[in-house]
């Protein structure tokens, strides 16, 4: 048994070549503690640790369950994540929302980035955007979730980046448990329309941060922007990450509650992603 013959069985599997040896890599760092150098500098596994591995590229080809719960973890921005069936994976395209809301957190004169500035992440989840929010920031982050099982999963990486007092996670539906005022509110909500047909890697995601109830995908878009006003300092930011296809109709909804000087980013593959708007009133 080699490592070729391990990686394909993930291509016979349907996934492409390239992102096969990715996964096989991204096994034998978790369950082999060999690095991508180790592999270069021709360390070889031995014919239990071969086994492993092979285990776990077939349970991935049978299941098609995300490479990242199969290894507990997932990438994003440098840092690993524990993930898991109660949160999303975090995806690159989140990055660019918290690139935006970095951007948006000014130096406040004799403090260091981010200093003294509060932040709200509605929906958490694993906490990945609060967790980076705070450590490339220094602001206080306060994450919000109504998963009780998704909070621990963002306690546990807070801890993980010793991200004491600085990435803090609270229960709350939304707005319901939250008094604080914020100079940003970032939220990947749930903006999936229900009955919308998933990839298969998808359907492992919790529902509950996929869909929403409304037939548009609409409906945290518009419980947060009728709430963020009362949760601003004056001047903050409200920033979304957005579904295909829903920027102009979010654009509207939040200019309807108050936020102007609205910027609409783009992803790599040109779908609009971020929005981001100021509170003017």
């Amino acid at each position: 048994m080699s490592i070729q013959e391990i990686v394909q069985i993930l291509i016979d599997s349907g996934i492409e070549p390239n992102e096969a040896n990715i996964e096989v890599k991204m096994l034998i760092e978790r369950f082999c503690g060999f690095s991508a150098m180790d592999l270069i500098l021709g360390k070889k596994l031995d014919y239990e640790k071969l086994g492993i591995v092979r285990e776990k590229a077939a349970l991935r080809a049978r299941t098609k369950r995300p490479i990242q719960h199969i290894t507990g973890f997932a990438d994003f921005m440098g840092e690993k994540f524990i993930v898991n069936e109660h949160v999303l994976i975090p995806r690159d395209e989140t990055e660019i929302l918290v690139r935006k809301a970095i951007e948006l957190l000014p130096l406040p004169l004799g403090e260091g980035w981010g200093e003294g500035k509060a932040v709200l992440d509605i929906g958490t989840g694993s906490g990945c955007i609060a967790c980076m929010l705070a450590k490339l920031t220094g602001a206080q982050v306060i994450g919000v979730d109504i998963s009780t099982e998704a909070l621990n999963t963002a306690l546990d990486n807070a801890s993980r980046l010793n991200l004491f007092n600085k990435a803090i996670f609270r229960k709350s539906d939304v707005f319901s448990n939250v008094r604080e005022k914020f100079d940003v509110i970032v939220s990947n909500p749930p903006y999936i329309p229900p009955g919308t047909p998933l990839q298969q890697e998808v359907k492992f995601d919790p529902k509950i941060a996929l869909f929403t109830k409304d037939e548009k995908g609409l409906e945290f878009y518009e419980k947060i922007c009728a709430g963020a006003p009362e949760f601003l300092k004056e001047g903050g930011y409200l920033l979304f990450e957005l579904g295909a296809g829903q920027s102009q109709v979010v654009k509207l909804i939040m200019e309807s509650c108050g936020f102007g000087s609205i910027e609409i980013i783009q992803d790599l593959a040109g779908i609009d992603r971020v929005i981001a708007g100021r509170l003017e009133v």
